[in-house]
């Protein structure tokens, strides 16, 4: 064991962060999504807080953790009604009145940024601002959730009557505040992403994803979602019978001879997804047997209107704060809102698509917003799992509605 811990600190030295002690060194050991479904589908009437508690009790399941022991829930959600639905979740999961919640917005970026903040409160050690946050021995559930399907309407007061919307505000005028799809156009005109790199992309998504769920991959990650009538157990997102013909009679879906359509744009998606993060030595205490270590994350702000670029930009800076290059990189998980900006995003970092996603991504799974970024973390730890490598380095990132990126490194580590 004490060869072990070496090891971990010699590869974070190496890596870049200064290295922490046990006590104070987040792990990630457990991780669990429900199937990632097509809005008004098989989980249409499933609200969020009734996505998310199935995945929060399988991970105290998985890991052994007691309910009483979790210092926080830390949620992330785009598009719900408010009214914090990680502590709405958490009650429902049957977690003591004693343990908390806390609902993040960034976005797309939540499920992700909900990890990262449970992982710096794991880092702070005992105490923050004069508020115990449980030292060593607590644990965190940390990730996302989205019920697209029911969502509340959105309006604003007017003379006559409520002004519905579809989407918030996320840049004032003087920057420009384009739709996901025509800052999806951008991004291929600025970047020169073609029509056929986007569609072989798209396709090459929904293929790796259906070879996954053939070999199981998907199966022990999943966890399944009373409906009426039975259970939601399996993604419904990918598409055997999708070839490259066919996407290449989908007509341009946001701009007028533009090449981003709806075959190589992600589709709107229910689902839940959430890890459970604690300190090391609380790991060794509690059994794991392995995990993803934290190592460093970032955010970082871009052009509202090339919003697509801010998960390159914030996997840039995150790589030169380590000293890490994109090639020492084991796995890579990018969520695909769009096959142009998901390109433009690897050509910038200097990476092949072909290491990235390799059970396929949102093109073929679908984009739940603030669960996406945590089923990233899911599949990273699932992928580490099958390969067993120590010192395994894993990248998590996500672009984000403003302009904005949020990138996480993890490093693979058994602990016993």
């Amino acid at each position: 064991m004490a060869d072990n811990r070496t090891r971990v600190r010699t590869r974070a030295a190496a890596a870049g962060p200064a290295a922490l002690p046990d006590d104070r060194q987040p792990v990630i050991i457990a991780a669990r999504r429900t199937p990632v479904c097509r809005a008004r589908g098989a989980l249409k009437a499933v609200p969020a807080q009734e996505l998310l508690a199935p995945v929060l009790r399988s991970l105290l399941a998985d890991s052994g953790a007691a309910p009483g022991s979790v210092a926080d829930v830390v949620a992330g959600n785009a598009v719900g009604g408010g009214g914090n639905v990680a502590r709405l979740s958490a009650l429902e999961a049957g977690l003591p009145a004693a343990v908390p919640g806390l609902t993040v917005d960034r976005q797309c970026g939540s499920g992700l940024d909900a990890i990262v903040l449970a992982s710096r409160m794991v880092a702070s050690g005992g105490s923050f601002g004069g508020s115990s946050l449980g030292g060593d021995g607590a644990v965190y559930l940390a990730g996302g959730v989205e019920s697209i399907s029911t969502a509340p309407l959105r309006a604003f007061p007017g003379a006559d009557g409520p002004q519905f919307f579809s989407r918030p505000r996320f840049a004032p005028d003087s920057f420009g505040d384009p739709d996901m799809g025509v800052a999806a156009e951008n991004v291929a005109a600025r970047f020169g992403i073609s029509r056929q790199r986007q569609d072989d992309f798209a396709l090459r998504s929904h293929r790796r994803a259906l070879a996954a769920a053939a070999a199981g991959a998907f199966d022990g990650e999943i966890t399944a979602v009373p409906v009426a009538g039975g259970t939601a157990a399996a993604d419904d997102g990918p598409r055997r019978s999708l070839t490259a013909a066919t996407l290449a009679r989908f007509p341009a879906a946001f701009v007028a001879g533009g090449t981003v359509t709806a075959g190589n744009s992600c589709f709107d998606a229910d689902a839940a997804a959430a890890v459970l993060v604690t300190s090391v030595a609380q790991a060794r205490a509690l059994g794991a047997r392995d995990g993803l270590l934290v190592r460093a994350t970032r955010t970082a702000g871009v052009d509202p209107a090339l919003l697509g670029m801010g998960a390159a930009a914030a996997a840039e800076r995150l790589l030169a704060d380590t000293g890490i290059s994109a090639s020492e990189l084991g796995l890579i998980e990018f969520n695909e809102a769009f096959a142009s900006q998901t390109l433009a995003c690897l050509d910038q970092l200097g990476i092949d698509p072909e290491r990235v996603n390799l059970d396929g991504g949102a093109l073929a799974l679908g984009h739940a917003y603030g669960a996406s970024g945590a089923v990233l973390v899911t599949r990273l730890l699932a992928q580490a799992r099958r390969q067993r490598v120590d010192g395994l380095l894993g990248l998590a990132m996500i672009s984000i509605a403003g302009g904005m990126g949020t990138a996480a490194l993890f490093e693979y580590c058994t602990l016993s």
